[in-house]
């Protein structure tokens, strides 16, 4: 049987829920933003009319007033957006126990097993559940329809706002191909760079070129990208409420105040590292890699990454990690505007476990010791805050988030 796959994503979601609450304002360009006071206030996210203005996400409000000078800011309420986010998935649930969420504002549905109870016609569905959301809601998706999730999701990308896009057998060709190839998932920077230098540039291009020199070019990732242009993800999509690992945990700051020594530097990566460590714990995670990143005032980046010895899911050894890492690649005379510290190459405390005995670790006890510690500390923030019980090595001026956190901050992917 063919697979009938839909991926949802809502439009402008945090502009268009805040939008609910102030409809005079919406023929005007509107941004929902960070602190337009700090400098780390970004743009995430904004209306019709200010896209028009060639307004982005992520950009800095001062960036994007400067393309808009009448953009009007909204402050974010992120709480608003899950509890938003929670009652649209359950009526996605009208329609299937197949229901993915792929972050606040989208989702993948599998209806190839109950199409046929909603008249058999995946448009038709795909348009009736356009028309709910519009009624019961206030907001609008599109909806991409297509036989596997990666053409599913290009095909909800495919046309904007409100609008259905099916992607078939007979029409992917004609209709992906074409698209440059940074529109497909998971094509990042690094790879669409390697992809460029061999004259990839499109979704056919990529589609067209050979397999096994991708794999020699980009590993497995390679082979994987190539069977994604050729229409042949078979991946499934996740019962509704069952839980997905994270692949990787990071956290991200820009600082009130460049940091302008090493002793600044790793005050920042400790505490990023300490945020790090407590949602590994929370997930029941270890990491085997880490990653850093560092944005200097010009917004120019640097990123490295290292493999671990021994998995760890505490703050201190993936601080010791990072700060490695930024002593390799960084002068520390030069100011540092944000860090980011991730965690990469997760696995289950549990497997972690067993793989610490292969080290022969001499600080087995030690540890697990200090593991039970920073469980101890997690149990004191959950129950009196996150400001109970901290480092005493944090910078003097708190750091701010980069972007709006999930639910328990930071990034996880």
């Amino acid at each position: 049987m063919e697979r009938i796959i839909f991926h949802c994503d809502l439009n402008s979601f945090y502009a268009s829920v805040e939008l609910l609450d102030h409809p005079e304002l919406r023929h005007l360009p509107v941004a929902v933003c960070g602190d337009p006071e700090s400098r780390h206030g970004i743009i995430l996210a904004k209306n019709e009319p200010a896209k028009k203005f060639q307004v982005k996400t992520a950009e800095t409000i001062w960036q994007a007033k400067r393309k808009c000078p009448d953009l009007v800011l909204l402050p974010a309420h992120h709480s608003v957006y899950r509890e938003f986010s929670q009652k649209i998935n359950r009526m996605y649930q009208d329609y299937t126990d197949l229901v993915e969420p792929f972050g606040i504002d989208e989702s993948w549905l599998d209806v190839s097993g109950t199409l046929h109870l909603f008249g058999g016609d995946p448009v038709a569905l795909a348009d009736e559940i356009r028309r709910r959301m519009r009624q019961e809601f206030g907001l609008t998706i599109s909806v991409g329809v297509s036989f596997n999730k990666i053409f599913a999701k290009l095909g909800s990308d495919y046309k904007k706002p409100d609008a259905t896009t099916w992607i078939s057998r007979d029409n992917y060709q004609r209709l992906v191909w074409p698209l440059p190839v940074t529109d497909l998932l998971y094509v990042g920077r690094s790879a669409a760079e390697t992809l460029e230098r061999v004259g990839v540039r499109t979704i056919g291009d990529l589609a067209r070129f050979d397999r096994e020199r991708l794999f020699r070019l980009l590993g497995k990732q390679g082979s994987q990208l190539h069977d994604y242009a050729c229409g042949l993800d078979r991946s499934p999509v996740a019962p509704a409420g069952q839980y997905t690992p994270p692949k990787s945990v990071g956290n991200g700051n820009t600082f009130a105040h460049n940091l302008q020594s090493r002793e600044e530097i790793q005050a920042g990566i400790v505490q990023l590292a300490d945020q790090v460590g407590a949602r590994l714990r929370r997930h029941r995670m270890k990491c085997t890699g880490v990653a850093l990143q560092i944005r200097d005032p010009d917004f120019r980046d640097i990123s490295r990454q290292k493999r671990l010895e021994v998995p760890t899911c505490l703050g201190r050894e993936i601080a010791r990690e990072a700060m490695e890492l930024a002593d390799g690649c960084w002068n520390m005379q030069k100011p540092v505007r944000a860090l980011t510290v991730t965690a990469i190459y997760l696995i289950p405390e549990d497997q972690a476990a067993v793989q610490q005995t292969l080290f022969g670790d001499q600080g087995a006890e030690q540890r697990e010791r200090l593991e039970k510690l920073a469980h101890a500390m997690d149990a004191i923030r959950d129950k009196y805050g996150k400001g109970a019980i901290g480092l005493a090595s944090a910078p003097k001026e708190a750091a701010r988030e980069r972007h709006a956190p999930p639910p328990g901050g930071g990034r996880e992917e």
